[in-house]
């Protein structure tokens, strides 16, 4: 009889070990995809914002250039202007 009850509590014990194993392994589940989903969001907030700061620095080099191009352009006719006026006395 006593073997019997024996075996009994240890098959117990083995399904109540079971069971919590299960329960952990789902509870490590739960966090892992929680830090999974965080970092995805956090990786694709620095892909937006370094994508935002390339656009910024392209727009403000795209800018400065055409200042650049504009000014040497305007500075080339008002000398030719000057040169032609002066070819003209």
């Amino acid at each position: 009889m006593l073997g019997g009850l024996g075996k009994l509590a240890a098959e117990g014990l083995a399904h109540r070990t079971e069971k919590a194993t299960e329960g952990a392994v789902h509870a490590v589940e739960e966090v892992v995809k929680e830090v999974v989903d965080t970092v995805k969001e956090a990786g694709e907030k620095v892909v937006t914002n370094a994508l935002k700061t390339a656009q910024e620095s392209g727009d403000r080099v795209v800018k400065e250039m055409s200042e650049k191009v504009n000014h040497t352009v305007t500075d080339a006719v008002n000398h030719a202007v000057q040169s032609l006026g002066n070819l003209g006395q």
